[in-house]
C-alpha cells in the first residue's frame, strides 16, 4: 500500500515526510488542498515543525496529493483511530504487544486472537503497524482484563510470534 504512494514522492524527500506524516497520524487532504483531521484544519506551518520542514513543503505536498487521484483518494479518505494501548491500564484492560518473526506473515492475528478469546477474554482492540510501513511492526491487542500471566506462554507458541509483552 505504501510503496505507490512513496513512489510518487521519491524525488522530494521532504515532501514524502509529509505524506508519511498525514498517513500515520490519519489526517485528511480535503478539496481546498488543506490538511485535516474531519472538520478540523491542521494549519501546514504546524505540520511542518512536527517533521522540521518549511511550510512550503507542506504546500507542495498537498498540492501534489490533491491534483493526483489515486493519491487524494486515499488522502480524502483516510481516517485516524483512538488508539487504547496508553490509556487502557488507566481503564483495567489488558494490552499485549506481539513482536512477529514476519509481520507480512498470514495467520498472526487469528492464531493470536484465538489464544485470547479462548481463554475468555474479549477484545475490544487490535491495532496492527503495517508491515510495509513500519520497520518494526507489532500487533497491539486491548482486552476487557488484564491478560494473565499463564496466557503469555500460550500466545509465545503461536504461529509466527517472536516476542509478547503484558501491560
Amino acid at each position: 500500500m505504501w510503496e505507490p504512494i512513496r513512489i510518487q514522492f521519491e524525488k522530494y524527500p521532504a515532501q514524502e515526510k509529509v505524506v508519511k506524516l498525514l498517513f500515520e497520524r490519519g489526517f485528511q487532504v480535503n478539496d481546498a488542498g488543506k490538511v485535516v483531521s474531519g472538520k478540523i484544519e491542521i494549519p501546514h506551518v504546524q505540520i511542518g515543525k512536527e517533521i522540521h520542514v518549511d511550510r512550503r513543503v507542506v504546500d507542495a505536498a498537498t498540492k501534489h496529493i490533491r491534483e493526483d487521484e489515486m493519491l487524494y483518494d486515499i488522502f480524502k479518505n483516510v481516517k485516524s483511530v483512538p488508539f487504547l494501548a496508553d490509556v487502557a491500564p488507566h481503564l483495567n484492560l489488558g494490552v499485549v504487544v506481539i513482536t512477529p518473526d514476519d509481520g507480512a506473515d498470514i495467520g498472526i492475528i487469528s492464531n493470536v486472537t484465538r489464544i485470547i478469546a479462548d481463554a475468555g477474554l474479549s477484545i475490544r482492540q487490535a491495532v496492527s503497524d503495517d508491515p510495509y510501513f513500519t520497520e518494526n511492526p507489532k500487533l497491539t491487542i486491548i482486552t476487557n482484563e488484564k491478560i494473565p500471566g499463564n496466557l503469555v506462554e500460550r500466545i509465545l507458541k503461536a504461529k509466527g510470534v517472536r516476542g509478547v509483552s503484558i501491560y
